[in-house]
């Protein structure tokens, strides 16, 4: 499940790595917005690449700087652009990031991911993310997509992870996920108590939010693009502040634990985004992979990892009165899937 952040088109000040393009304007442009114009002189860089630097000041016309992309230009003026590195074509870098690594072998490793990890550079997060962690830590996640990560976690849900390290092992795990073979199951604090039934399946499609581009929703596909999500739900232990359920993926959308339990009226604690409130001291959503079980890619073991609760997440069981008992959310199973 991937966060989404607002965007950030900051780029750097220029540097000796910067190159100046001179250009002039040709007849053929004569009167066209000043942006087109360039993605016409510079074609091989991207139009929102080239969108950034007007707004950066990077691109100057008749010796002045030039922000606005609708300025109309004319045959013969001329000017310069300022080619300057953006966060994206350096975000791809390896660093030096501390990774808990709870299972490894020559073909996959297993991390279990803090909050506040991102999982892969995006906007406003271009490093310190676990990809350059990966990149910092094994010189072949270079030679792999995404530097083997082949499903996420939100920023600040904390858990367990699945990462390839060979190209054969990347392409057997992406197509065991979709094919359900792969179990990730989660713990989840949400509010009000439980009502009804201790398992409950959850399908509903999964879309942006027509009403919050930084949003996800439940949607009905004939209205607006979305995605066929299912989610099991199991009532773990109830409290007067609310419930601890055991959530298992059936499918992986964006931010799906969470869209799903607030569109059944239980938003996760701590969970702003989709209406849950902060509380029992947690600074984050109350959502943790704990169990990860899957046939190994290469081999066919069984692998069967769990994590406990990092301490953020079992204080607030314990500030809503609930007991720490991780062997008891694995026996109760969840319902056949349909």
């Amino acid at each position: 499940m991937i966060s989404i952040d607002p965007p950030d088109n900051d780029l750097e000040e220029p540097g000796p790595e910067a190159e100046t393009r001179a250009f002039t304007i040709p007849a053929a442009l004569h009167g066209e917005r000043l942006d087109r114009a360039i993605a016409v002189l510079v074609p091989e860089f991207s139009r929102s690449y080239l969108q950034q630097l007007l707004e950066a000041g990077a691109v100057r016309l008749l010796g002045r700087e030039a922000r606005k992309p609708s300025a109309k230009v004319r045959a013969g003026d001329t000017g310069e652009v300022e080619l300057r590195p953006t966060p994206q074509s350096q975000a791809f870098q390896a660093e030096d990031i501390a990774l808990d690594v709870v299972f490894e072998d020559e073909h996959l490793l297993v991390i279990d991911k803090p909050a506040g990890l991102v999982v892969h550079p995006a906007a406003g997060h271009w490093s310190g993310t676990l990809l350059n962690g990966l990149l910092g830590r094994d010189r072949q996640a270079a030679g792999l997509p995404r530097a083997g990560i082949v499903h996420r976690l939100d920023k600040d849900t904390s858990g367990l992870m699945v990462v390839a390290r060979t190209r054969s092992a990347m392409d057997r795990l992406v197509a065991m996920i979709a094919a359900r073979d792969v179990t990730r199951q989660y713990i989840a604090l949400a509010h009000r108590p439980w009502q009804g039934g201790d398992q409950r399946r959850v399908e509903a499609p999964i879309g942006r939010d027509p009403r919050n581009r930084l949003r996800m929703a439940v949607v009905d596909p004939a209205r607006h693009p979305g995605k066929p999500a299912a989610t099991q739900f199991t009532l773990l232990q109830q409290a007067e502040a609310g419930c601890l359920v055991r959530a298992t993926l059936e499918t992986g959308r964006t931010h799906q634990i969470r869209v799903h339990m607030a569109h059944i009226g239980h938003p996760l604690l701590g969970d702003s985004l989709y209406g849950g409130n902060a509380g029992a001291g947690l600074p984050r959503q109350a959502l943790h992979a704990f169990h990860l079980a899957f046939p190994h890619p290469v081999t066919g073991e069984p692998l069967s990892l769990r994590s406990p609760p990092p301490a953020d997440l079992r204080d607030a069981m314990l500030a809503w009165g609930l007991r720490y008992n991780e062997p008891e959310w694995l026996t109760s199973q969840p319902p056949a899937a349909a």
